[in-house]
């Protein structure tokens, strides 16, 4: 192995009283609603909320004095970008980023206050990386790679130290592979201190760059994940060998149920996840079965997540679960009729969130006129209830083809933890 578990160790013992020792805590309502005992390791609580500081700063704490005063340069989707600028001013260290031209607004404005200079180039993190090395070729800069580095690698692994040291008895650790810096640190740590133990890594239907290496076949990736932070192209070369020697599986999770991950969390652990931080409860929801009755480590590893992303992953996860449907009725076109269709609408307890009528898009009778209201209620079961009312009422009403049955997986119980 290119990185030991002494390795790990001495990263540690660098890194103590630098960055967080994040809580690794029991979730009692995810346990619940995915049938293992699940135990959370918030990374999304570190300064720059993400695991990138703990293998950014153990590669800056390595440079020599001569390193250190050339300056460094690194390439990210965000997370490292933010790891790299905020430990770098810290140590007073000039930093450079280049960052792919769609990162996230939150992650490129959080980069440039922590005082980097950023660089919008390439149309993913491997088209920043040939930038970056264009850059730091000329400027005669340091780089700094966001996984393929054994420094990287080793501060990484501290997570699992941690986890292991709270909870030595986890039967499995899940843990997001994009490069695979984060999964090959923690499963050189893991695996050594507890062989039996199984490592799982999880990655994108869109970007299962890993999975495909492994497997000699050609990597073949999507444009765009929610997961923007595991959505690499072309995993380490490094990592590729401690990834085959170490995890057990990879397995691959679709974009709604990344959506759904981060509602979850949300919502019952009120904590904020970004795509990648949420794929390894995505794993679990997508595949409960093969966890049922273990106890299982996640790492929740970031949590910069673009706020109009945020906004609509809430909204669509709340269509999804039939607590907001929009349904369309047609009342007489006499005055006072509206009124009696919220007043109604009011007495089930559905909350009116906007409601509209027209006359001219309709094939209804020219004195009628359809209403068109959008509801938040209580679920799906309440949905149901509403409808079957307002029938008894004499409407006619009519939900849109994808909202008549509200999908129940996204249905949560967020009464305590």
């Amino acid at each position: 192995m290119s990185v030991t578990l002494d390795d790990v160790r001495q990263a540690a013992a660098r890194l103590q009283g630098s960055v967080e020792r994040t809580a690794c805590l029991p979730s009692t309502t995810l346990s619940r609603l995915t049938g293992c005992e699940l135990y959370i390791k918030f990374e999304n609580h570190q300064f720059t909320a993400s695991f990138k500081e703990r293998g950014a700063l153990n590669h800056l704490l390595s440079l020599s004095p001569e390193e250190r005063a050339r300056g460094v340069i690194a390439m990210s989707a965000g997370n490292h970008a933010q790891a790299v600028a905020y430990h770098a001013k810290r140590l007073g260290i000039h930093a450079t980023i280049v960052m792919p031209r769609h990162t996230p607004n939150l992650k490129v404005r959080n980069t440039r206050h922590l005082g980097a200079e950023v660089h919008l180039q390439g149309n993913g993190v491997d088209e920043a990386g040939l930038h970056a090395r264009r850059l730091a070729k000329e400027r005669n800069l340091v780089f700094v790679h966001p996984y393929d580095d054994e420094r990287i690698i080793a501060g990484q692994g501290t997570i699992a130290l941690e986890m292991l040291e709270e909870v030595p008895d986890l039967d499995c650790l899940v843990i997001p592979v994009g490069g695979g810096g984060l999964i090959s640190g923690n499963a050189v740590a893991a695996k050594a201190l507890k062989p039996e133990i199984e490592v799982i890594g999880v990655q994108t239907q869109r970007f299962p760059a890993m999975k495909q290496a492994l497997a000699n076949e050609p990597i073949h990736c999507g444009l765009a994940s929610l997961a923007e932070g595991i959505a690499v192209k072309q995993p380490g070369m490094l990592t590729r060998e401690i990834v085959r020697e170490l995890v057990n599986d990879i397995v691959l999770v679709d974009e709604p149920e990344l959506e759904r991950a981060i509602l979850m969390l949300l919502e019952i652990e009120k904590t904020v996840a970004e795509g990648a931080g949420a794929a390894g409860l995505a794993a679990l929801l997508t595949d409960p079965a093969r966890y049922r009755g273990r106890k299982v480590g996640l790492v929740l590893c970031g949590g910069n997540i673009d706020m109009l992303a945020l906004s609509s992953v809430i909204q669509r996860g709340l269509v999804r679960s039939g607590r907001i449907v929009r349904v369309r009725v047609g009342i007489p076109d006499v005055p006072g009729s509206l009124a009696e269709l919220t007043r109604l609408l009011g007495a089930l307890r559905a909350n009116v969130i906007q409601i509209a009528h027209q006359r001219t898009f309709t094939d209804l009778s020219l004195r009628a006129t359809e209403v068109e209201a959008t509801l938040e209620t209580l679920g799906g079961d309440h949905t149901r209830e509403l409808i079957a009312a307002l029938r008894a009422e004499g409407y006619d009403p009519v939900l849109p083809a994808n909202e008549v049955h509200p999908d129940e997986r996204w249905a949560t119980d967020p009464e305590g933890h």
